[in-house]
């Protein structure tokens, strides 16, 4: 929670998730080994960024932090003056107060009225993240050649031309090649589609990009695994072919936001709110 605050202050008091992770990775010196061990029951989602995204929501709760809509988070003039572990200590403990209260609370309340109350999940990133681990998952038990057709499918959705899987072709890691009309120009660029299970390295950019020599301007890595900080500043090293790159993360919001096997369904969540009737 602490060095969150602080990587906050180094970017000027507000990030998007992805800034601000890889600044705690920077200023933590999380070694890619590190940032390649996952949860136990989420083998795509990396340990680090489960940590630290229940980091932001307990300085959220104490009121340190607030997130936009565009999931942009920001410090408050009380995350502001944040410069000591003990002050986040406060917060959590604060927080992990009141949650047992809301629980006893609720216990008594499902006990007196005979229902169950339910619990919201909208502040458990665990929960929130379900539905992607559950598609990752889904993902990662696809033969190697689905995974192509389904990348391929996405880019044709995304307004690429063109997009021609490759398979196994021995053709230097490359799975496919497609054409992007941005205007007047169009850009032929290569992809490498890999179904992995958690860290992507610098050395996989590397040996992409050296597939890339000579043949294009521009690379695409999709991955159902995550990119190392290391990977993502290969990825967009100076002199050096630049490679875009989409994670699982990533990967799961452009299936949803393209409709591609994942819809999104309205339901109803009915709350019982006991003190009201405690004021008749």
């Amino acid at each position: 929670m602490l060095v969150t605050v602080e990587a906050l202050k180094h970017l000027g008091g507000s990030a998007t998730v992805q800034e601000l992770d890889e600044k705690v990775i920077e200023l933590e010196a999380v070694t890619e080994a590190e940032q390649a061990f996952t949860m136990p029951r989420a083998e795509n989602r990396p340990r680090v960024n489960y940590y630290l995204a229940w980091a932001r929501t307990y300085l959220r709760r104490g009121n340190a932090l607030v997130n936009s809509s565009r999931a942009v988070w920001a410090l408050t003039a009380t995350g502001a003056a944040i410069t000591r572990l003990d002050e986040t200590r406060a917060i959590y403990e604060q927080v992990n107060q009141e949650d047992r209260k809301k629980t006893r609370a609720k216990r008594r309340a499902a006990t007196a009225m005979k229902a169950d109350v339910p619990r919201p999940t909208d502040e458990d990133p665990d929960e929130a993240g379900d539905w992607k681990s559950s598609l990752l998952a889904l993902l990662g038990a696809m033969p190697p050649s689905a995974f192509e057709r389904l990348s391929q499918r996405l880019l044709r959705e995304a307004g690429f031309t063109k997009v021609e899987v490759r398979g196994k072709s021995g053709d230097g890691g490359i799975d496919g090649v497609g054409v992007l009309r941005m205007n007047l120009v169009s850009f032929q660029i290569y992809f490498q589609c890999k179904r992995w299970k958690g860290s992507v390295g610098a050395k996989e950019i590397r040996d992409f990009r050296g597939a890339l020599q000579g043949r294009a301007d521009k690379g695409l890595f999709i991955t159902t695994g995550h990119f190392s900080n290391q990977a993502s500043d290969e990825a967009v090293r100076d002199g050096a072919i630049a490679i875009d790159l989409i994670d699982g993360d990533r990967l799961c919001d452009l299936l949803k936001d393209n409709r591609l096997g994942v819809e999104t369904e309205m339901r109803e969540s009915v709350l019982i709110r006991p003190r009201w009737f405690e004021g008749i």
